[in-house]
């Protein structure tokens, strides 16, 4: 395991690809809303933000980040050293924050899965043959041994406050062809077996989340073989169908709701937690690992571009739906999805940010903070 140094500023280079795909005024006060779990609040960064930046949010309110820890990124050539480097940076710069990290673990590199050509994700998870399944077990395990508790990161550098990770996410959107080219259920239980023996193996308390689905991609529609989505909810109910025991092995599900409008939040929701109480599991949580909407000009052609006012207007309703049904829902946190903006990105990311160029606030960023209880300024 490669030791590297941490530095709270610098960019991301492999990583807004592999995340980025996809009016009601708020009138309560936060001292009258209803509560919500700890650590509730959270964003999703396309960039590393400075440690100027991860301030700010922390004084926004803001609990916790989700980050990508890419396999190819960590590890890009076989039997090769696991660099840390890009991960310590975000890791490094949000524990001095004070923000709490959520890793997903995802991207295998070419030298294990071949990549497909057309969408450039994995065509398949690393589960089909041994050198996958061996070098994916060793990949997230050698994760926890750097961030979880007595990890090596948090010994190399003692000015960085501890923080270690205790929860581990599997995989992106694998229920949708731009992050794995052919879906399949089945595969994904193993891809979740495999990965809660190798976390739990070196942190016995750590919990496990199941990879964000993405609620109803339009591919799902598409009558091909093989398939190249599904719908959240299909692809639930066939990871129990098919993956046995595979309830003992993840602690919550994960969704990324993405709609034109918050309305249809709900039902998302609710057919996911009937697969879950079909299944009787509906004691596990839920967390919204990616939301949002866009601040760029409304066209016909994207419904997630709502202009600025209605950007704010979306997180408005959104959050205050969740906040409302957070019990009934299990919701344990949501993630603004982004930060900032990032240009070409995906089909709403160049407007998806809190903060636009120069991290100057929007109004949806104003809006966030009176959620989050915190501080815009």
């Amino acid at each position: 395991m490669a030791k590297s140094e941490f530095r709270p500023t610098g960019r991301i280079t492999a990583w807004t690809a592999a995340v980025a795909i996809a009016t009601l005024a708020f009138a309560a006060s936060p001292a009258s809303a209803p509560a919500v779990p700890g650590k509730f609040w959270g964003v999703v960064p396309q960039e590393i933000p400075t440690a100027e930046e991860f301030q700010r949010l922390k004084r926004g309110g803001v609990d916790s980040i989700r980050i990508p820890v890419l396999w190819a990124g960590v590890q890009p050539t076989r039997n090769g050293p696991l660099t840390w480097s890009e991960v310590d940076a975000l890791v490094g710069a949000a524990a001095t924050a004070g923000i709490e990290v959520l890793p997903f673990l995802t991207g295998a590199p070419t030298w294990a899965v071949p990549a497909n050509r057309r969408y450039g994700s994995p065509n398949f998870l690393p589960v089909r043959n041994g050198k996958q399944r061996s070098g994916w077990k060793n990949f997230a395990r050698q994760a926890v041994l750097r961030y979880g508790p007595r990890g090596s990161f948090w010994a190399e550098n003692p000015g960085v406050p501890t923080r270690p990770i205790r929860t581990w996410q599997v995989w992106n959107e694998q229920n949708f062809m731009y992050f794995v080219a052919r879906p399949n259920p089945a595969e994904y239980g193993k891809l979740v077996k495999l990965s809660h023996a190798a976390i739990r193996g070196v942190d016995k308390g750590a919990r496990i989340v199941l990879g964000g689905l993405f609620s109803r991609p339009g591919e799902a529609r598409l009558k091909r073989r093989p398939r190249l989505a599904y719908f959240a909810a299909d692809f639930l109910k066939e990871l129990y169908k098919r993956t046995p025991g595979i309830k003992g092995k993840f602690h919550g599900i994960a969704l990324h709701p993405y709609t034109g409008t918050f309305k249809r939040l709900g039902p998302y929701i609710e057919e996911a937690r009937s697969v879950l109480k079909a299944n009787r599991d509906a004691g596990k949580g839920l967390w919204l690992t990616e939301l949002g909407w866009s601040s760029m000009p409304p066209t016909k052609k994207n419904s997630f571009a709502k202009g600025r006012g209605g950007q704010k207007a979306q997180l408005q309703g959104a959050f205050r739906l969740l906040r409302k049904n957070q019990r009934k829902w299990r919701v344990q946190r949501v993630y603004w999805f982004s930060v900032g903006d990032a240009k070409g990105a995906c089909n709403f990311c160049d407007g998806s940010g809190l903060f636009a160029d120069g991290f100057t606030p929007k109004p949806a960023w104003y809006a966030f903070t009176r959620f989050s209880g915190g501080r815009p300024n």
